[in-house]
């Protein structure tokens, strides 16, 4: 079973990475690694090293900080498993940029707000 900080550090990452569209290939790329050892960071199977997340804050722009923010929460009191990022990931890999922003409006409507766009 994964140590809980190396769970919380792996969710850290697959949210940034996520954010920014990128696969577990894309990084993996980046630092010389297959796509597979991406995931068990991810899952927290495997420990990430310091200079790796140096690496890793680098490629995904973020600070090394950003890994263990929340840390404290996430192992004092499980949560129920909030399913933002399940929703960002269904929606990272439609294609169809039609159907993401209808998809957004329908989203925006039902939260009662507007998200400022890029372009």
């Amino acid at each position: 079973m994964a140590h809980p900080v190396d769970a919380h550090v792996g969710r850290r990452l697959k949210q940034a990475r996520t954010l920014r569209r990128l696969s577990q290939t894309d990084v993996a790329r980046k630092l010389d690694l297959s796509f597979q050892q991406i995931q068990k960071y991810e899952i927290g199977s495997n420990r990430v090293a310091a200079s790796r997340l140096y690496d890793l804050a680098r490629i995904l722009d973020v600070t090394p900080g950003y890994f263990f923010e929340g840390l404290e929460e996430s192992t004092a009191d499980p949560a129920p498993k909030d399913p933002t990022m399940d929703i960002v990931s269904a929606l990272a890999s439609i294609k169809d940029d039609g159907v993401k922003s209808r998809i957004l409006t329908f989203i925006e409507d039902v939260a009662g707000v507007t998200v400022a766009r890029r372009g």
